[in-house]
């Protein structure tokens, strides 16, 4: 047997090669690491010791911003407390305090929670359960899943499945069977530099009846997407878009799963985008900053006549084979009650609406400079697009990137798109950090 070889702490932090890193540039990033190794508020602070505003809530997630008080405590005393517990046939009381205070938030009749670890859980979760939910109704010919090309719903092979962002799928293979998808809504050529929703294309959404023509409805279960597409570079819907596919759906008996992974939980200035948009589905996944990415933990609302489908079975008998040994961990539970805990106290979940304005006015400053094609917005949100460089597609975004981190500001990159999404307790003068840092950066890019 193999003997480890002896090494201090050190000398394994120092030893970059077993990590493989995620969604990363391995190479590149090995020769030249960015090591974060604090947070507190706003800003990382960096393994050289520089203060590093948070321009991206970590990941769409950290939306409290870093290192809350109430929920460190939370968590430190829920380890000690209760570490674990099953959620198969057991339950523990944070679990029914933090699915009736979700439930509470969102509009009827969107009133049952099933608790996972993750964004891409909770669009696999939602996923089956519209699948089992038709099979439940007696409609079992309806097993096609729609989503939309750009879509972004985590990895798991439902999620690349109904996702439509090429780089996320090319390599799986066919993944699931019966799945098509709508087209998505960037037009460059009608709403280029719209400020918040453009006017233009809310008849994309009749793209849905052609393809349920293609299928035919009575073979089709749901259609998935995100009230705004985030990760693919943030493409906001046009006005009326969202209804009419809400429309559509409920004239074809198709459930409508809204992805509200990054959307949820205040980054449009209002609790959901459901409300934000004033379109109620049939499920919602979120996840991120339901515990304002300090624990990792996803759920997935469903409407009450989802779940009193799978209620006529015998009593002792499992409704819904489906979920996860983590579901519902009680850590992660303690973290999401101080967390809503902090959005209600600070106000959070509406701050959005106050500061919207000013970050829009900032953002479509940098119109104008060198490469920028479209700058897109809403809420807290924005991506600022940026002309490829022939023959090198993502090469100019990744160098504001990397120019941007030097200048101690952490954007994101999705192909030549710079996308934002700071903290919701960024303050006016970190907006103004924000968009000077990148007037500058986009300057010095070739």
């Amino acid at each position: 047997m193999r003997t480890p070889e002896k090494m201090t702490s050190a000398q394994y932090s120092n030893n970059l090669e077993a990590f493989w890193m995620p969604f990363t540039a391995n190479r590149q990033f090995k020769q030249n690491p960015r090591m974060l190794v604090a947070a507190k508020d706003m800003h990382y602070t960096s393994a050289d010791g520089r203060q590093i505003l948070d321009g991206t809530a970590g990941l769409w997630c950290v939306n409290a911003g870093h290192g809350r008080p109430k929920i460190v405590e939370a968590v430190s005393k829920q380890v000690a407390e209760l570490d674990y517990a099953p959620a198969f046939q057991m339950g523990h009381p944070k679990a029914f305090e933090l699915a009736a205070r979700l439930a509470a938030m969102m509009p009827k009749p969107l009133d049952h929670v099933f608790f996972t670890n993750s964004g891409s859980e909770s669009v696999d979760t939602a996923l089956k359960i519209a699948l089992a939910y038709h099979r439940a109704k007696g409609n079992g010919t309806k097993y096609r899943l729609l989503g939309r090309e750009r879509g972004y719903h985590g990895v798991g092979f439902g999620g690349i499945s109904v996702g439509g962002i090429s780089g996320n799928r090319k390599t799986f293979g066919t993944m699931l069977t019966g799945v098509d998808h709508i087209r998505h809504t960037h037009d460059l050529a009608h709403n280029a530099f719209t400020r918040g929703q453009p006017e233009y294309g809310a008849d994309f959404a009749d793209d849905l009846e052609k393809v349920i023509a293609l299928h035919d409805a009575s073979n089709i279960a749901a259609l998935i997407v995100e009230p705004v597409a985030c990760s693919t570079g943030v493409l906001v819907p046009p006005k009326g878009y969202l209804k009419r596919l809400r429309e559509i759906c409920d004239k074809h008996d198709i459930l409508l799963i809204f992805d509200e992974v990054i959307t949820g939980f205040g980054r449009l200035g209002t609790p959901f985008a459901v409300d934000y948009f004033d379109v109620i589905p049939d499920l919602v996944t979120t996840a991120k900053g339901l515990t304002s990415g300090v624990v990792p933990m996803g759920a997935v609302f469903a409407s009450s006549k989802i779940y009193e489908a799978f209620m006529n079975a015998p009593e002792n008998t499992i409704e819904l084979f489906h979920g996860y040994t983590y579901s519902a961990h009680p850590v992660a539970c303690a973290a999401a009650l101080a967390t809503l805990d902090v959005y209600a106290e600070e106000g959070l979940l509406t701050r959005v609406s106050e500061i919207a304005q000013y970050w829009e006015d900032g953002l479509h400053s940098l119109k104008g400079l060198p490469h920028v094609i479209d700058i897109r917005n809403l809420g807290l949100i924005g991506a600022i697009e940026l002309e490829p460089i022939p023959g090198a597609p993502t090469k100019r975004a990744f160098q504001a990137f990397l120019k941007a981190y030097e200048s101690n500001l952490m954007v994101r990159t999705t192909g030549d798109i710079i996308a934002l999404s700071p903290p919701l307790i960024i303050e006016k003068s970190q907006i103004d950090e924000i968009f000077d840092t990148l007037s500058s950066v986009l300057k010095q890019i070739d």
